[in-house]
């Protein structure tokens, strides 16, 4: 029953056979038809770093199909809506009643293809992109107020309103921020290295939209600041003393600015009385109750026809709250939700901070966007102009809204990439300390016998 003691050798040149016969050499495992007879026993025996590769090719999609679901759902709705609040606008400004939706099927196919590069580029090559992003943004921000044109008493605007810098700005505060947050993550609890730079940055790029004037685009501006230096974990007390300066400034502007006075003015007294509101949130209430629950029908809005201002711009909100009723206005309101919640889902499982940031940003712009222009509409915020991002014509904005969202996708992708990297670094060690794991016993229990 037992080995005698002058067996061990053999049990030891034994036990080194069997195993230079279960592991095959490098050669053989690189070219198991080399060695007939030994492919079957490579993928049952050999180490996971050398095994053949024989996992099954991936299925699922590498990006968030729920967030590519609800863009998709959101483009489709938004062109459908705005070819019907554009059509008479257009027809009477350009004498042709497709030339607002033909020039936003041109822009929707540059947005694509914006975002269908920005999903496969990967995001950390902003690290080094990031200042030129920032710097062209400001660039054109300057050219605009000496070569863009004057639309409505505003200097904002190239290539008959379609390019719109201000928009372009929005996109490239929120990459700027991110990665100038993530590189001074270590020292933001330093006024000199948090508060005061953001300000300067801030201050600068609202400054040049306020010189326009675009009251909406510079305060969509500050708030955006507001919201990356929160999540960029920020100290509290800068935090409460930026949040301070934002409405100071706010309160300047409006007190020296005629528009932003009659804004705040129309909107306290709407919300005493409706008649008492803009003109704007009059012709929207209008809308509003002829839509009724299930709206009057894709096509058949009045208020469009009879003076709603900018229909398929700032108003698009109101045609659809027309046409589809609340039913459509709660459609619309549902994905926006969804979009933030996905948003927010793979900012979580951002694989590191730079695209928790970046991801976090840009959602929170354009739900930011979509709220200011929603509750505008119905009299709940002072109106701003903001555009309804897939649905105000305006291809600048939709642009930058594409891009975004390929970024978003970019992450996403990375996300899950990371995580099968991970699982398959996981299981290689695992495989490899169970198999150590049955030899080390086999080992230790010929041991004890032996020692018997």
């Amino acid at each position: 029953m037992f080995r005698k003691l002058g067996e061990k050798p053999a049990i030891n040149t034994r036990r080194r056979s069997e195993r230079e016969r279960r592991y095959a050499s490098v050669a053989d495992l690189l070219h198991p038809s080399a060695a007939p007879g030994k492919a079957d026993n490579v993928n049952a025996y050999a180490p996971v770093a050398t095994r053949p590769i024989t996992n099954k090719k991936t299925t699922h999609l590498r990006v968030d199909a729920l967030m590519l679901l609800i863009v998709f759902t959101l483009i489709i709705f938004g062109m459908v809506m705005l070819y019907s609040a554009s059509y008479d606008y257009s027809l009477r400004w350009y004498e042709n009643p497709s030339t607002i939706f033909t020039r936003q099927l041109l822009f929707l196919g540059v947005g694509c293809v914006s975002a269908l590069f920005l999903t496969f580029f990967d995001y950390h090559w902003f690290h080094r992109l990031a200042t030129v992003i920032m710097v062209g943004a400001v660039a054109l921000l300057v050219a605009v107020l000496f070569t863009g044109e004057t639309l409505n008493g505003a200097t904002r605007t190239f290539s008959g309103g379609s390019i719109q810098p201000s928009e372009l700005a929005k996109f490239a505060i929120v990459i700027y921020l991110a990665v100038w947050l993530f590189s001074k993550r270590d020292r933001l609890h330093m006024i000199g290295f948090g508060l005061i730079p953001l300000a300067i940055i801030l201050g600068l790029v609202a400054g040049l939209i306020l010189v326009q004037p675009d009251l909406s685009a510079a305060f969509t501006i500050f708030m955006l600041g507001g919201l990356m230096f929160f999540l960029g974990e920020g100290d509290s007390k800068q935090i409460v003393a930026l949040l301070i300066l934002v409405v100071l400034i706010v309160i300047f502007v409006v007190v020296i600015n005629p528009t932003g006075s009659d804004r705040i003015k129309q909107f306290v007294g709407g919300l005493t009385d409706p008649r008492m509101a803009s003109n704007h949130v009059q012709r929207s209430f209008e809308a509003f109750i002829r839509g009724g629950w299930f709206g009057v029908g894709i096509g058949n809005a009045e208020t469009k026809l009879t003076g709603l201002p900018l229909a398929p711009y700032d108003s698009v909100f109101a045609v659809i709250g027309e046409e589809t009723g609340v039913m459509g206005v709660i459609f619309v309101l549902g994905m926006f939700s969804l979009f933030l919640w996905r948003g927010m889902v793979i900012a979580r499982h951002a694989p590191d901070h730079l695209g928790s940031l970046l991801a976090g940003g840009l959602t929170l712009w354009i739900c930011l966007e979509a709220f200011l222009n929603l509750a505008g509409m119905v009299n709940l915020v002072p109106f701003t102009g903001n555009a309804l991002p897939f649905f105000s014509a305006g291809g600048s904005h939709l642009t930058a809204t594409l891009a975004a969202v390929g970024i978003l996708l970019n992450i996403s992708r990375l996300s899950v990439k990371s995580r099968e990297d991970n699982e398959r670094s996981f299981n290689a060690v695992v495989d490899l300390r169970r198999r150590d794991w049955r030899r080390s016993v086999s080992s230790s229990g010929r041991s004890a016998r032996t020692a018997k």
